[in-house]
């Protein structure tokens, strides 16, 4: 049936919302929360006044250090749970903005004005425009009229006083908003308890990271060393076979410088014109070619000297043992001497029936 809203009703009424009053009270002062409202990482809630008064009277030394708290701890009020404090005191929890707008929807709602009796508007039927909504089709769930229910449409139905059902489905909406309210606190607490575990596996995933890195700049480091080592190596027999053959090359050069010489002595004797004078030098460059001949089969190096092919290093079966590097699961990880760091875990706490966190 079709009718034109004309009245809202408010929540002042106590019995449709005792529940979600009951909700809404802090342990402390026992009043409505007045905000700002705080959560406590047990994931129950105060205000931030009745908060810094527990925080005051668990920590007295701290009462004459200004109005923002430095550290210390207290704890709940409601579950016990030992609430510990940032340098920020009770001003570095977690306001709950859910619960402050909770507050202000039911504040605006339960302090709204009621309209006199004679002032309100009444939802009319449309079938009987003289008669006033004033019953509840339960089979057709749906307000109607008197007239509706002898001559009309609801004649075969069942009703009940419209009085009656608004009472009912208010106190079932307030229940509603209760349970919804806890999911949300438990939903509040597993997102708390997903974040703290992000935090930890991005921390842990970071020392692993750092873990790893520092093995391969060991390798790096023991890689770097021998190679040192086996340059340094090489590079002493090349040192040796240089100075060796270099010092050839001298004897060679002085041999080569004195036969030249020699050679133009010879060729001096040989346009001599007085065969005494020949004959008498010619004695003397004959004992001298003779020992030059003679001092020609000097040193030389052997076949192949030049060469430092043996110094060959077969790095195949190294380099397939580097690429097989791996992570050590199960026993091969007990057996190994190197200590990896031991991973984080988030601190989850016990939780009640609820799932809030104890």
């Amino acid at each position: 049936m079709n009718f034109t809203l004309g009245f809202k009703p408010a929540m002042g009424d106590s019995g449709s919302v005792e529940n979600l009053e009951k909700q809404l009270i802090c342990p402390i002062c026992l009043e409505i929360f007045t905000k700002p409202v705080v959560i406590l990482p047990c994931q129950h809630n105060l205000c931030r006044k009745c908060a810094n008064d527990v925080y005051q009277a668990s920590n007295p030394l701290w009462q004459n250090r200004g109005t923002v708290s430095t550290g210390g701890c207290f704890r709940c009020p409601s579950c016990r749970h030992e609430v510990v404090l940032d340098r920020h005191g009770v001003y570095g929890l977690q306001r709950n903005l859910l619960v402050e707008n909770i507050i202000d929807i039911y504040k605006s709602e339960s302090t709204r004005p009621l309209l006199p009796k004679t002032e309100q508007q009444q939802l009319m039927c449309d079938q009987h425009e003289e008669e006033k909504i004033n019953i509840y089709c339960l089979t057709c769930e749906t307000p109607t009229c008197s007239m509706c229910k002898v001559f009309g449409a609801h004649k075969d139905c069942d009703v009940a006083p419209l009085p009656d059902i608004y009472k009912r489905q208010k106190t079932e909406l307030s229940d509603a908003i209760a349970i919804l309210v806890a999911g949300n606190d438990r939903t509040q607490a597993l997102i708390s308890q997903m974040e703290d575990i992000c935090r930890t596996v991005k921390e842990n995933g970071h020392r692993q990271m750092q873990y790893i890195s520092d093995k391969f700049d060991e390798l790096y480091a023991i890689l770097e060393e021998r190679k040192r080592e086996l340059i340094e190596t090489v590079g002493r027999q090349q040192d040796q076979k240089l100075g060796h053959v270099r010092s050839l090359i001298r004897r060679h050069g002085d041999h080569l410088e004195m036969s030249v010489k020699l050679v133009e002595t010879a060729i001096q004797s040989m346009e001599e014109p007085q065969m005494a004078v020949f004959l008498q030098n010619a004695k003397e460059v004959f004992n001298k070619i003779t020992d030059t001949a003679k001092a020609s089969s000097i040193e030389r190096t052997e076949a192949g000297y030049e060469s430092m092919a043996h110094f060959i290093i077969n790095t195949e079966d190294m380099a397939d043992m580097l690429r097989g590097i791996n992570f050590q699961t199960g026993e091969d990880g007990e057996d190994s001497s190197d200590e990896a760091p031991e991973d984080l875990t988030p601190s989850r706490g016990q939780t009640d029936e609820s799932g809030r966190r104890l």
